[in-house]
């Protein structure tokens, strides 16, 4: 007969645990024998399952009835969101179970060590990141950022007496460098624990993980041995996985989604460069979002864009006629973000619109229904959001889907059955990442010299790097050390020494500083700070208030005395200065949608497959057993079934095939100038569709000599084939297999994608913006049509949503760039060059 789930904690903890609910969940059951018994655990279960709470009860019970240590040592659990916001929560969350069970024992006469939580995050005042080293907490709460500047600086004095770290949401980890970079921190913090202590117990939480076994490798690492063998560390899977209940709706609010775009006959108002008004779905969308927010309690509304979750609270409030809505995003400041949870939670505001901000595990309160705009970008992430609507245990989580377009409603049919089913994508962690190694190598370094062999040993123990030739080691250790190419690199200033005879490697003068202002993998995007000008003016700096963030292309869009919106409050611009952005609040004036760039993510090519699959089988099926399928198996209703069929009906009889997951779509036709325009159809997703692109214009810049345009999504491609004469051969949109890779990295390296990538790895090893910008422009100069498309071109490679990309301007065009040059004299070159481009690109398209 098995043990009860609480027979290995103390009575206080079973009494605590017994009184505040009603049984444990089948994560704790299943999660807490390994966890109890010290062993690496990694844990599957659904939101709202209590997994958070199986990974602490062990480390709970173990500080409260545990001696208490020496004061310089109590630090033993360590913590790692991927979210600041996500810590927070957890740590408002620990404070039940610590006050539950303290009360327990004292009923009881049992005495209790009153374990204490601290937060280190980049929000985290200095004040308190200081008193925190004088006192460690018995709980550290932290980020990947931070733990990487704790073990880099002084205050890693208080990590070594470390026994647990939890790592919350690991799967949005796996995939970048964020995580390759946080586990090599952990093997750090293995390095630096004190003799004798006990292997670290690693824990690992995701309700959407998948493989296991692969995150369970990148979660433990490894032990190298010394005959050059990689050991993974024993790692206990607990699948406690089930399918989460929801009840799913794809709802259309208009009769026929065809129609949305076309001119609407009447007389248009405003100036005349504006263009015809042309019919939209949302003002359909936004009665129907009022009414669904009216009939629930809270409701929170997912979008896939900074500016869209601004545009739709404001049209909210607008239709309802009062706040019902507030934006929740990432440029928006910390307090602000923190205050619209909190109203929600309480009640005080009905809904929230957000980006994937709240995605993750954020407690939320009672959120009665979830509503997504836009199929999400992957499963995954659909299971995620809708997940938090019903964030609790056997909760049934209720969503309505809104597609904003025909297309988007076929991935909206085909996430709803994969998220019941709980069918996310595989996700895998990056092999190799050397800009990440040489990061972490002078930090580590930064603390004494390391011995090589013993510096090679401890970046394999993570997994990403755990086969690391040694050659592109040594090679890592070359560029740091000032051993480079060329002499075009002389001027870049080595980080650290190594002393190839002797063996070790030591930081130079410097190195420890430029490490800890420069860590961790996030990219800089260049945004300007908004603030609050102080009380006495804007020359009061000091005082003022973060207000959040805006793209530094809308920033050289904007003069002070502009009035634009922000987490859907006004404010009006009073001073501009070279980083940041000083406002006042303008209540009640209508003001100017913000805007942001941003790379948004590719969908996968595994639900590019489902999609295609969906549409297959749909598209060869009678209307009534694809309506039937679409309303009963799919959650849509009538109206948007029947335009879903409509549609790939539509498209077959137009092409005579769909794109689907077994074929690929060619068009070819003449545009308004007399140009050849290829569109290849395929559901795969961007993620394969954009190095697709980029081998079939290399090819195309091969045979014929000229500069082709194209651009991707999703959905497919277009190109863009001037002073053509005849159709092009589909074959040359069809590479052979064997050909791509070399297609590829051959071009690669002329395209601003590359460019913007480069300079983000670069920074990450700490090279200087002069000489991102003369690399830069080196590209440029190497391939100078690519900045030049005509009028009319599609978007580049890497550009920015919505913004042309063209060559140098003149006459007035030129005038400004100069004039917005000399007024950002002192601010960041790259930030100032790349702006005064973009100024350039849009005056110089305007009509003269």
């Amino acid at each position: 007969m098995a043990s009860h789930p609480l027979a290995a904690f103390t009575e206080p903890v079973r009494r605590w645990f017994e009184g505040s609910f009603a049984e444990a969940t089948r994560a704790q059951a299943k999660g807490w024998p390994p966890i109890v018994a010290g062993q690496s655990t990694l844990l599957l279960a659904p939101t709202g399952s209590g997994k958070t709470l199986a990974a602490f009860l062990t480390a709970i019970d173990r500080l409260l009835f545990s001696p208490v240590p020496p004061k310089l040592e109590r630090c033993r659990v360590l913590y790692v969101s991927p979210l600041k916001a996500l810590a927070v929560d957890v740590e408002r969350n620990l404070r039940a179970p610590l006050a539950g069970i303290a009360a327990v024992a004292g009923r009881s006469g049992i005495a209790v060590h009153s374990p204490t939580v601290g937060i280190r995050t980049g929000d985290t005042p200095s004040a308190d990141r200081a008193r925190m080293v004088r006192t460690p907490p018995d709980v550290l709460i932290t980020t990947p950022e931070s733990l990487y500047l704790l073990l880099t600086s002084g205050a890693r004095s208080m990590l070594p007496w470390i026994e647990t770290v939890i790592v919350d949401e690991i799967h949005s980890l796996v995939s970048g460098k964020r995580g390759a970079h946080l586990f090599l921190s952990l093997e750090r913090l293995e390095a630096i624990r004190h003799p004798g202590s006990r292997p670290l117990q690693r824990i690992g939480l995701s309700a959407t993980q998948r493989p296991l076994e692969e995150i369970a490798r990148l979660l433990g690492g490894g032990e190298p041995s010394p005959g050059g063998v990689w050991r993974p560390r024993p790692v206990s899977i607990v699948d406690a996985g089930h399918r989460k209940a929801f009840d799913l709706t794809v709802e259309v609010p208009v009769e026929d989604m065809s129609r949305m775009g076309e001119t609407v006959d009447e007389i248009p108002s405003g100036p005349a460069a504006a263009g015809p008004t042309r019919r939209s779905i949302w003002p359909s969308i936004h009665p129907r979002l009022v009414e669904l927010v009216r009939a629930h309690r809270s409701t929170m509304i997912f979008v896939n864009s900074r500016r869209l979750a601004e545009r739709l609270a404001s049209a909210l409030n607008e239709v309802a006629g009062e706040e019902i809505a507030l934006a929740h995003h990432g440029s928006i400041a910390r307090e602000k973000r923190l205050e619209t949870e909190d109203r929600l939670k309480r009640g005080e505001l009905p809904a929230i619109v957000a980006t994937s901000s709240l995605e993750l595990g954020i407690d939320m309160g009672a959120v009665d229904l979830v509503v997504q705009i836009e199929a999400p970008p992957s499963v995954a992430s659909g299971i995620q959001r809708i997940g938090r609507g019903g964030h609790s245990v056997g909760a049934v989580s209720r969503g309505v889907i809104f597609p904003k377009y025909r297309g988007d409603l076929l991935a909206c049919a085909a996430v709803t059955v994969r998220m019941a089913e709980g069918k996310v994508e595989e996700t895998f962690y990056p092999r190799n990442p050397l800009d990440v190694l040489a990061q972490q190598v002078v930090a580590i370094v930064s603390a004494g010299p390391v011995a090589t062999d013993a510096l090679y040993d401890l970046v394999r123990g993570a997994a990403p790097f755990a086969e690391l030739p040694r050659g592109s080691f040594e090679g890592v250790l070359d560029m740091l050390s000032g051993r480079y190419p060329s002499d075009e690199f002389a001027e870049l200033r080595p980080r650290i020494t190594w002393d190839r005879v002797g063996g070790t490697v030591r930081a130079r003068e410097g190195a420890g500083r430029v490490a800890i202002i420069n860590g961790g993998t996030i990219p800089d995007r260049g945004l300007f700070g908004v603030f609050l000008a102080g009380d006495s003016g804007s020359e009061d700096k000091a005082r003022s208030r973060r207000v959040g963030e805006l793209d530094e292309e809308m920033v050289f869009e904007s003069r002070p005395g502009d009035v634009f919106l922000l987490g859907a409050s006004s404010w009006r611009i009073e001073e501009i200065t070279h980083d940041r952005v000083l406002v006042s609040p303008a209540p009640g004036q209508p003001g100017k949608m913000p805007f942001w760039h941003g790379d948004r993510p590719g969908r996968p090519p595994e639900f590019g497959r489902a999609i295609g699959q969906l549409a297959r089988e749909l598209s060869t099926a009678t209307r009534e057993e694809a309506l039937g399928r679409l309303t009963r198996d799919h959650g849509l209703d009538a109206r948007a079934a029947s335009n879903l069929v409509a549609y790939l009906t539509e498209q077959t009889e137009a092409t005579g095939e769909v794109p689907s997951d077994r074929a690929i779509v060619v068009e070819r036709y003449l545009d308004e100038i007399g140009d050849w325009r290829v569109c290849v159809l395929t559901p795969f997703g961007a993620r394969v569709h954009a190095p697709w692109a980029m081998a079939v214009v290399a090819r195309l810049r091969e045979e014929r000599g000229s500069e082709i345009e194209m651009m991707w999504s999703d959905d497919g491609m277009v190109f863009r084939l001037p002073e053509s004469d005849e159709a092009p051969d589909v074959s040359l949109f069809l590479p052979p297999a064997d050909e791509v890779e070399d297609l590829l990295v051959g071009a690669l390296g002329q395209t601003s994608l590359f460019a913007a990538r480069f300079r983000e790895n670069a920074a990450r090893v700490r090279r200087r913006d002069s000489f991102f910008l003369r690399r830069q422009l080196r590209l440029r100069r190497r391939c100078p049509a690519r900045g030049a498309p005509r009028a009319g071109a599609v978007r580049r490679p890497g550009a920015a949503e919505g913004t042309a990309r063209t060559g140098g301007a003149s006459g007035p065009a030129r005038s400004r760039r100069d004039r917005g040059a000399r007024a950002l004299a002192p601010a960041s070159r790259r930030r100032a060059a790349g702006a005064a481009r973009r100024r350039a690109a849009r005056s110089a398209a305007q009509p003269r």
